[in-house]
């Protein structure tokens, strides 16, 4: 839609041109040209200071390195050492907030909210 509506403007500004002079087609391309900067700055700073949309916020979560975990809420527990013995049952960590995460380096662990136990040595008890 948009690119038909420029399409439309340079017709008129070619028919301008042809019908009246080259003088007032150049100055009315000037203006139109002024107004369409305008608009584009002023679209691009709104797309960039807009909060994000209700219901749309994933949670980006990325673990990069060797048997690393990441998650976007949280983690009850995450082990990655080799021979762990664990003792108690599973942990649940507090209901937090959720958000971003990322696990850089081998067995690291990020959690966008709350991590209840993190395991990562090898031959570890718990």
């Amino acid at each position: 839609m948009l690119i038909a509506l420029f399409g439309l403007a340079a017709v008129g500004l070619g028919i301008v041109a042809t019908v009246v002079d080259l003088d007032t087609s150049a100055q009315l391309a000037t203006v139109a040209g002024s107004v369409g900067g305008f608009l584009g700055f002023a679209l691009s700073g709104y797309a960039l200071l807009r909060p994000p949309a209700a219901g749309s916020g994933r949670n980006a979560a990325t673990a990069a390195g060797t048997r690393s975990v990441a998650a976007g809420g949280s983690i009850g527990r995450a082990v990655t050492g080799d021979r762990a013995s664990l003792a108690a049952g599973p942990v649940t960590p507090a209901a937090g907030t959720s958000g971003s995460a990322q696990a850089d380096g081998e067995r690291g662990i990020a959690a966008g909210g709350e991590v209840g136990e993190a395991i990562t040595g090898d031959d570890t008890r718990s």
